[in-house]
């Protein structure tokens, strides 16, 4: 089968044949429709992980994905062939990954897709969308409160802004100016650009009481550490990039997490859910086929994605 996949860390991954897996116990074969591309997939190939558990090469890239059960192992009842799923796919130690025709994954990773959703627009929700389900759940956002979410336009950033929205917060989001009103439709009520002037300036002069939390999803240490200073004293500000001083944020009075997202297949179920009854939406910002993700990924690298990428694999 064809797979996008490197051979040794920090190779430019590209189009190679590699053979279909076979599914174990409790695993599901799945024919790839759709891939979600992830900024976590490319740190994957250069090496994110290459100390914590070993990997098996080629090493197929990918964890988001959407297609229809092909087989099942034994022992699983709750998904049957012919059935669409998404979820995630991504198997270090076995090399196995969603960027190909075919991909195997654990019964409980992977849901019925949501039936409002073509498998391409699925494939964008797992990581994502999970992610920001549970940093709006782990900063118990309530309703009057103002959050700050920083990089609203990624994946992550756009479920934050609608999620916390939901829960009945004011939302304020950094933004480019033509993404404004993206940002907007999804629930923020005031966006910053962050190319204008700094972000906390213009924060500040907007809320100068200050803000209840603080969603970081890009920003180094320093960045980071400069926004907690918009927080009222007890504010709670949380960090995907892993650059919080949780103790030193703590003798300024901010509970600062260090956040680690939890999948499951329940939340893949909810998602689904919210998603079919029109509570919840993802934006692709562009789809391209299985030989042009290793561009897709280049740009996505660079910064310059707007919204989730989507690898189209059926039919390539």
């Amino acid at each position: 089968m064809k797979a996008v996949a490197i051979t040794r860390f920090g190779e430019r991954p590209e189009v190679m044949e590699v053979p279909v897996p076979t599914p174990g116990p409790g695993q599901v074969l799945v024919r790839m429709y759709a891939a979600g591309l992830n900024p976590f997939d490319w740190k994957v190939t250069d090496g994110l992980l290459k100390d914590v558990v070993p990997h098996a090469f080629p090493l197929v890239m990918g964890n988001d994905g959407a297609g229809v059960v092909e087989a099942v192992g034994e022992g699983v009842t709750e998904l049957r062939p012919g059935e669409e799923v998404y979820g995630q796919f991504m198997s270090l130690s076995t090399g196995g990954g969603s960027f190909a025709e075919f991909a195997v994954a654990k019964a409980g990773s992977v849901a019925r897709a949501p039936r409002g959703l073509t498998l391409s627009q699925a494939a964008a929700v797992p990581t994502a969308s999970m992610t920001a389900y549970n940093l709006v759940k782990e900063a118990r956002v309530d309703a009057g409160q103002t959050v700050l979410v920083v990089g609203a336009t990624g994946g992550v950033g756009q479920g934050v802004v609608q999620f916390a929205d939901a829960q009945g917060a004011r939302v304020v989001a950094t933004a480019t100016a033509d993404l404004a009103p993206l940002v907007r439709e999804l629930g923020a009520d005031e966006v910053i650009d962050h190319t204008a002037s700094p972000v906390a300036d213009q924060v500040r002069a907007l809320h100068p009481e200050g803000l209840d939390v603080l969603f970081d999803l890009v920003q180094d240490a320093g960045g980071f550490e400069a926004a907690t200073d918009l927080l009222r004293p007890g504010g709670m500000a949380l960090t995907t990039q892993g650059v919080a001083d949780v103790d030193a944020l703590a003798e300024r009075e901010v509970h600062a997490v260090n956040f680690q997202n939890s999948a499951s297949v329940v939340l893949l179920e909810t998602l689904a859910d919210l998603l079919d009854a029109e509570r919840y939406r993802v934006r692709v910002d562009v789809e391209v086929p299985l030989d042009q993700a290793a561009e897709a990924v280049a740009r996505n690298r660079a910064g310059l994605a707007r919204g989730k990428t989507v690898i189209k694999i059926a039919g390539t």
